[in-house]
């Protein structure tokens, strides 16, 4: 009775909010069910002639209507590649056999427990090294979402702590980072490519750097670790309280025994190994080898390195844990080996399912063009509302995070409303990059939650694994204080930015 008296109110609304939200029916039903609005919404709003008008080509976007025969036949004939296309698949089971051979072969419990064994009670160092790996994973493109969840639990397990907690901070983190990293990203080439198209229909000879955001990125990467910290500490643990491994799926948690002599050993060796192998990553992009032919540049999206890193980073894991493996007596010959792979593809069989039907929702949704026309309606009403150019931006910020939990692909939303904003404030006088940045902002503070996310459903069958009870609503309740801080702390730093009138990046002046 006494704890509940001292619940604060924030407290009981998650608790609202995951008893709400674990009424959602199961994620195949789910998105099943999506389908079917989406399906219902395109019939309805071509009917009404709902429409918007492409504020690049000039065109009029109009609802595509599924129930047509032509979207009947569309359905029905792209099921397959409507699966198999979505982007986040083949990431998420290339990178998965790596991680799985690090778990199999015992080199993440031996690495983290004798991490621990050596931190002299020092986990506070341990968490924020491991906050300052999701914020910079970004730099890895979509392989981070893939990686750090379940390395969460591990650490956090590791550490006598709940280990939903980790996986829980470890895809939040790294999702808020799409605004956050103090290195220029395949993320800031890609918006600015979008914005300098925008660009180019007000004034053709103004060019925008693809560095142009990252002084403020670089500060937002050093506010959003402790920032995560905090939250993680404050709201998220104290909610999921005491792990029960009686909860968790049959040989998840590995024994807590010590490390042993031997395995001390072999870590040294998979050590080696795993720096052997950087360095001649490193060397192949030094030389040019991984680099965009065209440009010479490793991080945009065309060049090898960038298309390879789903491959690259299993790798990473693959050989340290293969040479654990080997060197400790568990892995004996190659079949053992297969054996490591197989069990990753079997506990990712209700994730598989799941992409199913969620490929399907994704580009019923997008051929239906009602994701285009909510976001130029919405841009356009933003535009046109009169307010002061900072209160336009907080509230642009405010409309991309609603629209990023149905409408999940950045490029996307960013194509649309890039047309629309940043001439106008080319007009005002301002630079492209306090647009771009605003979007940013606005994009990452709710992808945590974002269920068109691929990898939301990846997330939903890691913790199931730890914790069979949980549901969509366990995962809703535990990001929105995530989703809450980093909106309120990314705004709030860009607003006093802004007001100061520093400088975004490299030719990111706020003033043209």
């Amino acid at each position: 009775m006494e704890a509940k008296q001292k619940q604060s109110k924030f407290d009981k609304f998650l608790g609202v909010m995951e008893r709400v939200g674990n009424k959602v029916p199961d994620p195949i039903l789910l998105f099943i069910w999506l389908m079917i609005i989406t399906i219902l919404l395109s019939f309805v709003c071509s009917m009404l002639g709902v429409s918007a008008i492409h504020p690049v080509t000039g065109e009029t976007i109009t609802v595509f209507n599924l129930l047509s025969v032509d979207g009947f036949v569309k359905m029905l004939t792209t099921a397959q590649s409507n699966f198999t296309g979505v982007s986040a698949l083949g990431m998420v089971l290339v990178c998965m056999m790596g991680v799985s051979m690090c778990e199999q072969s015992g080199l993440f419990h031996a690495a983290l427990k004798g991490i621990v064994e050596r931190s002299k009670g020092s986990q506070m160092k341990i968490l924020i090294i491991f906050f300052i790996c999701c914020v910079l994973a970004d730099c890895t493109g979509g392989a981070g979402w893939v990686v750090l969840p379940p390395l969460g639990a591990i650490v956090w397990l590791s550490l006598g702590r709940n280990p939903l907690a980790g996986m829980f901070a470890a895809y939040a983190t790294t999702a808020s980072a799409f605004c956050a990293n103090i290195l220029i990203t395949s993320m800031d080439l890609q918006n600015c490519g979008y914005s300098q198209s925008a660009i180019d229909l007000l004034d053709p000879s103004f060019t925008l750097s693809a560095a142009c955001n990252w002084y403020f990125s670089a500060l937002c990467a050093v506010a959003l670790v402790p920032l995560s910290l905090f939250v993680t500490l404050r709201f998220v643990e104290p909610r999921l309280g005491e792990y029960d491994p009686a909860n968790a799926e049959e040989g998840t948690i590995a024994p807590n025994v010590p490390v042993t002599d031997a395995e001390f050993k072999a870590l040294k060796t998979a050590g080696f190994s795993f720096l052997v192998y950087i360095a001649v990553v490193v060397i192949l992009v030094v030389t040019g080898v991984l680099s965009d032919p065209e440009t010479g540049s490793f991080v945009s999206s065309s060049a090898p390195l960038m298309k390879s890193m789903s491959l690259l980073v299993a790798l990473m894991f693959a050989i340290p844990g293969g040479v654990f493996g080997f060197k400790t007596g568990r892995f004996t010959c190659f079949s053992d080996i297969s054996k490591a792979l197989s069990t990753a593809m079997s506990s990712m069989g209700n994730y598989i399912a799941v992409i199913f039907f969620l490929g399907q929702f994704l580009k019923y949704f997008s051929w239906s063009n009602l994701g285009l026309i909510l976001a130029v309606k919405g841009a356009e009403a933003l535009s046109a509302s009169g307010l002061p150019t900072i209160v336009i931006l907080v509230l642009f910020i405010l409309f991309m995070t609603i629209v990023n939990i149905p409408v999940g692909g950045a490029g996307t939303k960013y194509a649309i409303v890039a047309p629309i904003f940043i001439p106008m404030f080319m007009l005002m006088g301002y630079n492209p990059a306090v647009l771009q940045m605003a979007y940013r902002i606005g994009d990452a503070c709710t992808n945590p939650i974002t269920p068109a996310f691929a990898y939301f459903g990846m997330l939903l069958t890691l913790a199931q694994k730890y914790d069979k009870r949980a549901k969509f609503g366990t995962l809703f309740a535990n990001m929105t204080p995530y989703c809450i801080a980093s909106f309120i702390c990314m705004t709030s730093l860009f607003v006093i930015w802004f007001l100061l009138g520093l400088p975004l990046g490299i030719g990111g002046e706020i003033h043209l």
